[in-house]
């Protein structure tokens, strides 16, 4: 590929409504193009790069027994009303109706069509286990895309399904691709990614894990031990503190507490530590807009996810009217009335000298005894986990809270779709039973994007040499040097003789605008060919990321670029093995 026939514009100047560094270099770099919020065009390199991603899903998907199949993007309603997402799902889900008003939507996952392709042909217990898998375009109505590629509305996905006749045949394959994972994240050159216990969410079934790249760009909250190694991320993360009493028992009052309506107003006019008040969050459950009042230490954040996995339903932050009874600003658990679903989070538990609210305008309770003044209270965890939490496995106050980029995530399913959508098959013994499920999926433009948030310097992204858009960019300093341009075209000639991936600039530019150029385009190995290296009887070969510079006599160029090249390649898929 010769740099000036190549589609797409390199420019200097940082867009304005790039928020991360690997956005704004992608559309600097000639990657892509924002068509609508959260809709990119993907020019050349770009595709070329997620070309190369899905090639190493592709051979490690296949590597343990994957068929590729491929489902539409439009689906019936109909399907998705058989495993009860089509109500259940909010509006992420894109509905519309076709010209024969049947209800139809854009896919975001595919469960319910692996089911329907292959209900009918696993009908026996000799059929399985097997698992297919697409690479598929999706969307999903994001309320708020943001950074590039990271968040967006329509992207490219792999998702793969096995079907499974046991729960230990599950287990087995489980692990088998929570290996094949990490190989493939080890391939695209960033085995620094964690695994981490999830929420399963809308995906249903009891185990889940993410694989998570720690950059202080993601928006995921990941709870990690210093001391062991537990990982989760926060919405799984149980929440574990203990209750260290600094105050003596005292008896339950009500106190004037004027305009103070925040918990740290509140404690900083009671002169009361936050750790010793209780704090009321207010939902509304989606379904009919009941009232749900969470009461935890004052401290905590409450964590909607495990709320939302307690009740049952989804749920949204409340709208606290006149009529609704409830006092914002001075709700408490103490003589509230009214018709409310009330939870109480264990971090309560065992204090004997709390404040809260009085549930009357301007009042708080001081000296509230949870054992004694609120006996039939029950707890249950319901707080996000904080730094300095107690370990839910090594039991140490060692954890810590970073961010990270979901890349990837598995599901053991269990059998919520084959059983809504009436999927059987018969044992040995003609017994009907439903198949099990696991769920394996990776984004394809998130994971380039990823790569590209974490491998980059100030100049452009530092691409791996198993993703890049080219393994290596030729670049002929002074194109109007005859001698200089005829050896740079042979040493093109022979790089793609040896079937090396190589882009050539031998446009009559400067070299600061060449240079400029390569470093955009990020491709791992450079050579330069130059009246200088010319006179000197060598070319100049380096890396991108400048960890290696070297002289090769022109005789034994295309042989010294090949041997870097081959270099680089050993040194991602050395790490790769380590995941067998």
């Amino acid at each position: 590929m010769k740099l000036d026939r190549l589609v797409g514009d390199r420019f200097k100047e940082r867009p304005s409504d790039c928020v991360v560094e690997s956005h704004a270099l992608m559309v600097r770099g000639g990657y892509m193009k924002n068509m609508a919020n959260g809709i990119y065009s993907q020019y050349p390199p770009l595709r070329r790069v997620s070309a190369k991603i899905e090639n190493i899903i592709r051979e490690e998907m296949d590597e343990i027994d994957g068929q590729e199949v491929l489902f539409p993007v439009t689906l019936p309603g109909s399907l998705w009303e058989e495993s009860g997402r089509f109500q259940s799902v909010g509006s992420e889900l894109l509905r519309f109706k076709d010209r024969n008003h049947s209800q139809m939507l854009l896919g975001m996952t595919h469960e319910e069509a692996a089911v329907h392709l292959v209900r009918e042909y696993a009908n026996t217990y000799t059929k399985y286990p097997f698992m297919i898998y697409q690479i598929q375009t999706k969307f999903r109505d994001e309320a708020r895309p943001r950074a590039g590629l990271i968040r967006v509305r329509e992207f490219t996905m792999k998702d793969a399904y096995s079907f499974h006749t046991s729960q230990e045949d599950l287990e087995e394959y489980y692990d088998r691709c929570y290996k094949a994972y990490q190989r493939i994240f080890a391939r695209a050159g960033i085995p620094e990614v964690v695994v981490v216990a999830s929420d399963s969410g809308m995906m249903g079934g009891s185990v889940s894990h993410e694989y998570m790249l720690l950059t202080p760009v993601g928006e995921d909250s990941i709870v990690l031990c210093g001391e062991c190694d537990f990982r989760a991320n926060m919405e799984a993360a149980e929440c574990i503190i203990e209750n260290n009493q600094t105050l003596a028992q005292a008896d339950l009052t009500l106190v004037d507490t004027p305009d103070k309506h925040t918990i740290d107003d509140v404690c900083e006019f009671l002169h009361l530590p936050v750790e010793n008040s209780c704090k009321a969050v207010v939902y509304q459950r989606n379904e009919d807009d009941s009232y749900v009042v969470v009461f935890l230490r004052g401290d905590l954040e409450a964590n909607e996810t495990k709320i939302t996995n307690y009740l049952g339903g989804a749920i949204h932050p409340a709208v606290i009217t006149p009529e609704c009874g409830l006092a914002a600003g001075s709700i408490g658990p103490y003589n509230l009335k009214g018709d409310y679903t009330v939870l109480y989070d264990k971090s309560l538990e065992g204090i004997d000298n709390l404040c809260c609210g009085g549930n009357v305008d301007g009042k708080h309770y001081t000296g509230l005894d949870m054992k004694r003044d609120m006996p039939e209270a029950e707890y249950g965890d319901f707080a996000k986990a904080i730094d300095g939490g107690i370990c839910p496995c090594c039991g140490k106050e060692s954890l810590r809270i970073e961010r990270g980029i979901e890349v990837g995530n598995i599901f053991q399913l269990g059998t919520k779709y084959t059983k809504t959508m009436g999927m059987e098959y018969l044992d040995s013994e003609g017994e009907k039973h439903h198949p099990i499920m696991g769920c394996y999926g990776i984004g394809v433009g998130r994971l380039a994007a990823s790569v590209c948030e974490v491998s980059r310097d100030e100049y452009g992204p530092v691409w791996p040499i198993t993703i890049a858009p080219w393994e290596v960019h030729l670049c002929c300093v002074r194109a109007d040097d005859e001698e200089c341009k005829e050896f740079a075209d042979k040493l093109y000639e022979e790089l793609q003789k040896k079937r090396i991936d190589v882009i050539y600039d031998d446009r009559n530019v400067r070299a600061g605008a060449m240079f400029s150029d390569a470093d955009l385009l990020g491709v791992p190995v450079r050579v330069v060919v130059s009246p200088r290296n010319m006179k000197n009887g060598c070319v100049e070969i380096t890396t991108r990321d400048k960890s290696v510079s070297r002289q090769a006599e022109l005789a034994h160029a295309a042989e010294a670029v090949q041997e870097l090249v081959e270099e680089l390649y050993a040194q991602i898929n050395k790490g790769a093995e380590a995941f067998q």
